[in-house]
């Protein structure tokens, strides 16, 4: 009963960001107190994402290797290059331009994997998406955010590179570790793990919210234009990346919702932690939005799942 309530809970994921993320704004009292527990609040997210991970979830590594690797590239080039486009383009304050790069630059979102499943695409190479890109996350995303803004805003490389290592990589393996000494203890508990990581990223998404109230309430159309376009961008460039590499639709809608959902709850962090409460204004509207078109997307793939019966076939037997 009580596994049966906990699986519902983390496929709701999108729910729960957009209501906290509502909560922050109406009742920001209720949430800024999270404040100085983010980063524990995000090693917390990691955790549970690592004990409810299994080594079969890297299969896709493993057997094709290049289909991963092209996901990767398409999510660490596709995305900061937008936002720093984006940014320039719509005349952003270095601070807001920082945060479009700093969401572009993080690992794909481990909602996305729950998207993936709603959605009836390929949920074996989603987990290896975001697994492989969030281990990369500790060299990948201060590089990218360092090589786009360095030239206006100081980056410090190696202290982003430090907490990334602290609340995300440290977190996880820590979660290997727990299920391979104490696996038969583990799963018995196993849905609460990712139940777990839900509520902690709501509850990042609302507290961000909460801290910004005053700032997103003063927000320009321009800058929701920002976030509209970087997702936008984010989705269709992950789907003609698929297309480019010769993937079938399964993956290419996939890779759409990979490369389309960044994790902005620990751009947010990372933001509040060495930059500005400014600057974590992008990853967290950028969280909440890009959750609402990835479900909508979910829902209307999974409605048309019917055309994708030719699709198990074909991924078995496709080779990039």
């Amino acid at each position: 009963m009580m596994g049966t309530f906990l699986r519902k809970f983390t496929a709701m994921m999108p729910v729960w960001v957009v209501l906290l993320g509502i909560a922050g704004f109406m009742r920001p009292a209720a949430l800024v107190w999270v404040k100085p527990w983010l980063e524990w609040m995000f090693f917390g997210t990691m955790l549970g994402i690592g004990c409810a991970m299994n080594l079969s979830d890297f299969r896709p590594l493993r057997e094709k290797p290049q289909i991963v690797l092209l996901g990767i590239l398409a999510q660490f080039v596709i995305m900061p290059g937008a936002g720093y486009l984006i940014g320039r383009a719509l005349h952003l304050s270095p601070p807001l331009l920082l945060g479009m790069v700093l969401v572009g630059a993080v690992p794909g979102a481990m909602a996305s994997n729950v998207i993936a499943y709603l959605a009836r695409t390929d949920v074996a190479y989603s987990i290896a998406l975001t697994s492989t890109a969030t281990l990369l996350a500790p060299l990948l995303t201060p590089l990218l955010t360092y090589v786009y803004m360095h030239a206006v805003i100081k980056i410090e490389f190696v202290g982003m590179l430090l907490s990334i290592l602290k609340i995300v990589i440290l977190p996880l393996f820590i979660g290997f570790a727990l299920k391979h000494y104490f696996r038969s203890a583990i799963d018995k508990v196993h849905d609460f793990f990712p139940a777990l990581s839900t509520l902690c990223i709501a509850v990042i998404c609302g507290a961000i919210v909460a801290l910004n109230r005053d700032r997103i309430a003063v927000l320009t159309v321009v800058v929701f234009s920002a976030v509209f376009l970087h997702n936008l961008i984010g989705l269709f460039g992950g789907y003609g990346a698929g297309m480019l590499f010769g993937f079938d639709r399964k993956r290419r809608r996939t890779l759409a919702v990979e490369v389309g959902m960044q994790n902005a709850g620990l751009g947010a962090v990372l933001a509040v932690k060495h930059f500005s409460p400014e600057t974590a204004m992008i990853p967290a509207l950028f969280a909440t939005w890009c959750v609402i078109t990835a479900s909508l997307l979910a829902r209307f793939w999974s409605a048309r799942a019917a055309d994708n019966a030719g699709d198990k076939c074909e991924n078995d037997t496709k080779i990039v």
